[in-house]
């Protein structure tokens, strides 16, 4: 039987809890999601955006429909950005942060439990973790930025247009690598400092110096990398709150500043000479 969809701002999608009693009740609920997903052209859909408030659901993979009943994520990696829609929100779009690869277990119709990886499925990843989203009382808009999400949930209620995917920048930028990949050979600049506490051979101390003058201008391009990535998503996007110059330039100078710190200290604590 086809079901009538739950549509934003109807409260019943957060409303959840885990399937007990395996008996027909939910291998019928299950044939009504797959049709319901048939005749809205869905390519997953919850129990709770049909109104019954279970943890199951089903999404399809390759053509095949799968059906979850009380899933859980034991491992996630591999993030990427998808472009997501739903129908709890009619015409929205939003990029959402979310796991390519992921270690699953759930239970099938009958109560059997189940595993999964999936991998190399960035929709099918993107819708699973979509539903999971409402398995755990939320939506996809709790995942991405504060600001944006109200300037969705405002446009919905009629107080403004809904932002456009492009309009808004994402949660995770590809500019964080080059922070994060900073931020590492910083940390092992700062450990190196620490070689006079310790009886090092000659050969070590000059390998650990060696590294130091190779990390300070690595971080220093690094920097450069971000900065220049950063003024890029500028013009990107139209509303980027991470975006903003004076919080790029924040990020280089107090890195830029630290590599310094470093390698003068690594100079009169480490150099060998």
């Amino acid at each position: 039987m086809i079901k009538e969809l739950v549509i934003y701002p109807d409260d019943r999608i957060l409303a959840c809890g885990d399937v007990r009693g395996f008996d027909e009740s939910v291998g019928r609920l299950f044939d009504d999601i797959k049709e319901t997903m048939d005749h809205h052209g869905l390519d997953a859909l919850s129990a709770m955006q049909v109104a019954h408030p279970f943890n199951m659901f089903i999404v399809k993979k390759d053509g095949e429909y799968i059906e979850f009943a009380n899933p859980r994520i034991l491992q996630k990696s591999k993030p990427f950005e998808a472009e997501e829609r739903s129908s709890y929100y009619p015409d929205v779009t939003a990029i959402v942060p979310r796991h390519e690869k992921l270690k699953i277990v759930y239970e099938d119709r009958n109560g059997n439990t189940c595993y999964m990886d999936a991998d190399n499925d960035r929709h099918f990843a993107a819708m699973f973790e979509q539903m999971m989203d409402f398995s755990l009382g939320g939506t996809m808009l709790d995942r991405i930025d504060k600001k944006q999400k109200q300037r969705i949930l405002d446009a919905l209620e009629g107080k403004g247009l809904v932002p456009q995917v492009g309009d808004v920048c994402p949660t995770f930028s590809r500019k964080d690598y080059f922070v994060s990949f900073a931020d590492k050979i910083l940390f092992f600049m700062g450990l190196s400092l620490l070689t006079p506490l310790f009886k090092f051979e000659k050969t070590t101390v000059e390998n650990i110096y060696m590294f130091d003058k190779i990390a300070f201008p690595s971080v220093l391009l690094l920097m450069a990398g971000f900065f220049v990535y950063a003024f890029y998503e500028s013009k990107k996007y139209k509303q980027c709150s991470s975006c903003q110059v004076g919080n790029n330039i924040g990020v280089v100078i107090k890195r830029s500043v630290a590599a310094i710190a470093f390698a003068v200290g690594a100079y009169f604590l480490v150099n060998p000479s």
